[in-house]
């Protein structure tokens, strides 16, 4: 898919750094928006409609939240192939609905590595959902499009207003590099931290 129309996207983020005016921008479009816990809060207080990955999974945040997002109802929307009509067709039949844009930004790590925190603690501010759906996203550049960093806003924005609220294939495969990246500095840091003796 050369032109992608945005429709539906989850935004869960971190770094609110800019979510609320990104998210706006995303409203006025007829974007229709899904978040989780503080994300959802953020956007709620600024007045913007959003629905909760709970009402999309039927199912709650589990387990002091380490599980949210790992379900069937997120990532079959995340990886099918919107070129695939089989993959469609499978989303049909399961009354399950295509995400168009996913816009994650992981739990701070490198703050757990300042603190050095005992590894009990430390292990929870690595982030599992987050990475699951940037790389899924990223995988699935072709038809979906992945904003993992705050920085990528602006850019976004541009791309959307330029193209008719749509983004381009080449757009997305330098968003899907950009995560990729990020989730390998991501385990690394992680990988090092405990390495330590």
């Amino acid at each position: 898919m050369e032109m992608l129309p945005i429709r539906r996207a989850i935004l869960s983020v971190t770094d609110k750094s800019g979510l609320v005016d990104f998210a706006r921008f995303l409203q006025a479009q007829g974007v229709e928006m899904v978040s989780t816990g503080g994300t959802k809060k953020k956007l709620l207080e600024a007045g913007l409609a959003v629905r909760s990955v709970s009402e999309v999974t039927g199912f709650p945040e589990i387990l002091g939240g380490r599980v949210k997002t790992l379900h069937p109802h997120v990532h079959a929307g995340i990886l099918a192939d919107k070129d695939d009509p089989a993959h469609m067709y499978t989303l049909k039949e399961l009354n399950l609905a295509p995400f168009d844009l996913i816009c994650v930004n992981l739990y701070n790590f490198a703050e757990a590595v300042q603190k050095t925190l005992e590894d009990k603690q430390a292990v929870e501010q690595i982030d599992i959902g987050g990475p699951t759906m940037l790389r899924a996203s990223a995988k699935n550049f072709h038809s979906i499009a992945v904003i993992p960093d705050p920085a990528c806003y602006s850019e976004c924005i541009e791309e959307m207003k330029a193209n008719n609220n749509c983004l381009s294939l080449a757009f997305r495969k330098r968003m899907s590099v950009k995560t990729f990246a990020l989730t390998s500095t991501y385990d690394q840091m992680i990988t090092e931290y405990l390495s330590r003796s």
